[in-house]
């Protein structure tokens, strides 16, 4: 048998915890297992400030009050090891973190009220909030601003670039000139709105036990208002309280948040891969850093490598987060546990998003656009006019326009001279001549100037200041 490997990076299984730690370390106060103890216990502490604002546990003190209230970030690293050595026994987390937050609390002023810990509470009371929290937290704490932070490289150079002319294609194909910062500007706004999106999206939240009836609060204690209990219990957590439940809370507000991190993985995998084929085309240029290499066998090699791994790790991160909105969404009759171990991998998610988002950001930094190539790809075909052509001879009144232009432009390439020989023999006004002759490539962009400044003042008025 060979012997163990302690857990470091070089021997993690998961790339998340080793090639990648340093890059999603900021995610483990948030998603990972510590957390969940931590997240845990904070709930079952708070709820026994609520069952003694409800005169089920006697008047606390205001020192207990403060204690319970922030008992969580007296959970350490050694407390949450124990928590891990009770469930060995117990083959049950939720009841080892019970029991490991009795034993604490038994060793204060609390010591009284030990019993009332858990009270009447089914195990997904604690876990259905404790995972939103988590969600919401990392969400709010990581992601958004990292994301925001790839919004604001992408305004700025979207504006820094708003001038520069560039040959759009669709199909594969050149179509009609855009600008750079158009262009850049366009994956700005889609990847703001849908971040605005995942800020603003609500969460809910369930404390209404073991199959959604307060059997066993009602019961034990008829007089209190349990609904109402619930109610501003869920709220005082952040979330919507839920009623109508099993013992599960159902996911659908979970996987509404998968679903608009599923559709921001997929914009920056969009990105990630124009900006691929910009740098394939030699019309966006890479930083070269002194040490770096590109191949192990060819030296001239510059990769677009960062915006490669992007690709790659939300692609990763999609699949994940599929995995898990199809799943949560069915549990069989009031609860079944596979729901469990799926939702533990909110943390791989994340950090595969997160890694995608920061090699985006990686790589972005280190490119320019390289005008030179940009303008020489332009002028090359000047049929790119055509669109405006046909569009002003049919402002003029000419029989059939579009076939006229067609029959002489599709599937040709005509460079400046060509181009306004072309022009010269069009059965239009000299006027009308003079008009397209002074037409180019470089200055047919429409609006996508101004375009992109109205855009870069959208996003920056739906930020939260």
């Amino acid at each position: 048998m060979r012997k163990q490997l302690a857990l470091t990076e070089l021997t993690a299984i998961s790339p998340l915890d080793g090639r990648y730690r340093e890059r999603v370390a900021e995610l483990a106060p948030y998603v990972s297992e510590y957390s969940l103890i931590k997240t845990r216990v904070g709930i079952e502490a708070k709820y026994l400030v609520s069952l003694s604002d409800a005169g089920k546990v006697r008047k606390l003190t205001k020192i207990e009050r403060q204690k319970l209230e922030s008992f969580d970030d007296e959970i350490d690293l050694k407390e949450a090891k124990r928590v891990k050595e009770i469930e060995e026994e117990t083959r049950h987390d939720v009841k080892a973190m019970e029991r490991a937050f009795r034993a604490l609390v038994a060793d204060t002023s609390l010591a009284d009220v030990v019993e009332m810990i858990h009270f009447g509470l089914t195990s997904e009371d604690v876990n259905n909030l404790a995972y939103r929290i988590m969600l919401k937290r990392a969400t709010e704490g990581v992601c958004i601003l990292t994301l925001d932070g790839l919004i604001d490289q992408l305004v700025e150079r979207a504006d820094k670039f708003k001038t520069i002319p560039m040959l759009a294609r669709t199909h594969g194909q050149g179509a009609v000139p855009t600008t750079v910062g158009k262009e850049l500007v366009v994956f700005a706004t889609r990847l703001n709105d849908q971040v605005r999106r995942l800020e603003e999206q609500q969460l809910t939240g369930k404390l209404t036990g073991a199959v959604g009836n307060f059997n066993a609060l009602e019961f034990a204690s008829p007089e209190v208002d349990w609904i109402k209990f619930s109610q501003d219990f869920v709220q005082n957590m952040g979330f919507t309280p839920n009623l109508a439940t099993t013992q599960i809370n159902p996911y659908e507000d979970v996987i509404e948040y998968f679903q608009i991190y599923q559709r921001i993985n997929s914009i920056i995998i969009d990105f990630a891969q124009d900006m691929w084929r910009y740098i394939s085309d030699d019309w966006f240029v890479q930083e070269v850093k002194p040490g770096e290499v590109g191949s192990s066998t060819m030296p001239q090699k510059v990769n677009p490598i960062d915006f490669e791994n992007s690709e790659g790790n939300l692609i990763m991160a999609n699949g994940v987060l599929e995995v898990l909105s199809r799943k949560l969404g069915v549990s069989r009759l009031q609860r079944d546990l596979s729901d469990s171990t799926s939702i533990r991998n909110i943390g791989i998610a994340l950090g595969y998003s997160l890694v995608g988002y920061k090699s985006a950001i990686s790589g972005l930094s280190r490119v320019r656009p390289n005008e030179q190539q940009i303008e020489s790809d332009l002028n090359r075909d000047w049929t790119i006019l055509s669109e405006g052509v046909q569009t002003l001879l049919r402002y003029a009144g000419v029989e059939d326009p579009y076939s006229i232009v067609s029959s002489l432009t599709r599937g040709t390439h005509m460079g400046k001279d060509e181009w306004q020989q072309w022009v010269d023999n069009l059965p239009i006004s000299q006027d009308q001549k003079d008009q397209l002759n002074k037409l180019s490539p470089k200055t047919y962009i429409g609006l996508a100037i101004e375009l992109t400044k109205r855009a870069i003042k959208e996003i920056e008025s739906s930020r939260k200041k």
